[in-house]
């Protein structure tokens, strides 16, 4: 029994070794074994030297995207299970001289890979840091961020292709260069657009949070993004317009920054005076306009300068001598109820002024500037002063003009027999 169990197990032992001695077998076995190594040195990389690493940088001030630069050592740690593949598969037994060739270059080519992603997470990394500065907006820099990104790719994608042809990098760019019409072509938008990331940055023409207007591609709103290829606009109904960079520079656009800076809005509306309410104040309707406080000074003023001149051109005679007018008055009542405004910016131009009349009447243009730049309040402003001086203009004997509505024609009564057409 003792020699038939002792007899089994020889037999096994040399199956065994029979066994191991098979070329698949121990290829697979160290290939296994490779690749646990490489499962090994990720993790101790990952879990073990990343996280001292950033427990570290936490400690130190300037370092403020620890998450964000932690994503990117994350990345880069990828090279350790890349390096232990290329430097063990020369180790593993009976595999073909080109398949190991092959597998150390596409390693390479992970590496190259790997490298060019992290280094474009550290620009990345770079611009938000950037962003934090407080003159940041007035000089981005994320256009160049993405021109850097292109040349790495860039690069690593000729290396890369060297690398899988175990060629050398300047065979490949030497045929570049044959191709330099068709880069052109093909990179024609990058090559203006880094022309006019360029222009704006050095002329200052563009900032993040700038008002800017470009009717031609229907966009009328805030600055959000400045990028080498596109500017997008966020209007003010909330939608996005992408407008080319180049754009900028080869068209014009009106930028409102002016207008933010100086603290003041304009305000530039026009009453149109239906004309054939204009005329001459008798002593009766003076009476009546020197009730208002704001025309004591004007009236005083004007009543002296109007009696002296009369005495020395009229001669006497009404017909040729001046008098004060509805609309002068109602002119100089409206400057004084303007510079009496708290709301209203007295240091820039403050103009109350008549335009060239037309067939919708004289229009009196006011010319000022409120003391704010939120919209809402600029709004609320100037609707308050034209509704205090619409409501206002029957004292002075003015009327507005506007073209007649159906309800001016249906006053006319009897002019229109019943059941007819006006139009007939």
């Amino acid at each position: 029994m003792i020699e038939q169990l002792s007899a089994v197990e020889d037999h096994i032992r040399s199956q065994t070794l029979a066994l191991i001695d098979q070329p698949w077998i121990q290829t697979g076995g160290a290939l296994l074994l490779l690749g646990l190594l490489a499962l090994i040195a990720n993790w101790i990389a990952k879990r073990i030297l990343l996280r001292v690493m950033l427990r570290g940088l936490g400690h130190l001030s300037f370092i403020v995207e620890v998450e964000h630069l932690g994503q990117v050592v994350a990345r880069a740690s990828n090279i350790v299970p890349a390096l232990v593949i290329q430097l063990g598969i020369g180790t593993v037994p009976n595999l073909p001289e080109e398949m190991i060739l092959f597998v150390r270059s596409l390693c390479a080519a992970f590496i190259i890979l790997t490298i060019a992603i992290a280094f474009g997470g550290l620009l990345t990394l770079a611009n938000e840091l950037y962003q934090r500065r407080p003159h940041a907006a007035n000089r981005p820099i994320k256009g160049y961020v993405q021109l850097a990104k292109l040349l790495i790719y860039a690069a690593s994608v000729i290396l890369i292709i060297a690398t899988l042809m175990d060629r050398s990098p300047l065979l490949l760019l030497s045929g570049l260069g044959a191709m330099a019409a068709v880069l052109l072509l093909v990179f024609k938008d990058t090559i203006l657009s880094l022309v006019a990331s360029v222009q704006i940055g050095s002329n200052d023409m563009v900032r993040v949070g700038d008002w800017i207007e470009m009717p031609q591609f229907n966009a009328d709103g805030d600055v959000i993004d400045i990028a080498l290829h596109t500017v997008k606009i966020q209007n003010f109904d909330k939608t996005i317009t992408t407008i080319p960079t180049h754009r900028l520079i080869s068209e014009s656009f009106r930028n409102w920054r002016g207008m933010s800076e100086s603290g003041g809005r304009r305000i530039m509306r026009s009453l149109m005076i239906d004309q054939n309410s204009v005329r001459f104040l008798d002593d009766e309707k003076l009476e009546t306009m020197s009730r208002f406080t704001l025309l004591g000074d004007y009236l005083d003023a004007k009543r002296r300068e109007l009696e002296a001149w009369n005495a020395r051109k009229a001669a006497g005679t009404s017909l040729n001598g001046r008098r004060l007018t509805n609309i002068g008055t109602f002119r100089a009542y409206v400057l004084a109820y303007l510079q009496a405004r708290p709301d209203i910016d007295d240091d820039k131009t403050l103009l109350v002024r008549q335009l060239a009349p037309s067939e919708n009447g004289l229009p009196l243009q006011i010319y000022a500037f409120a003391n704010t730049t939120i919209w809402s309040h600029y709004e609320g402003i100037q609707a308050d002063i034209f509704d205090h001086l619409i409501a206002l203009m029957p004292e002075f004997g003015l009327r507005l003009f506007q073209r007649p509505a159906g309800s001016d024609l249906s006053a006319l009564g009897g002019l229109v027999p019943a059941g007819s057409h006006p139009d007939r």
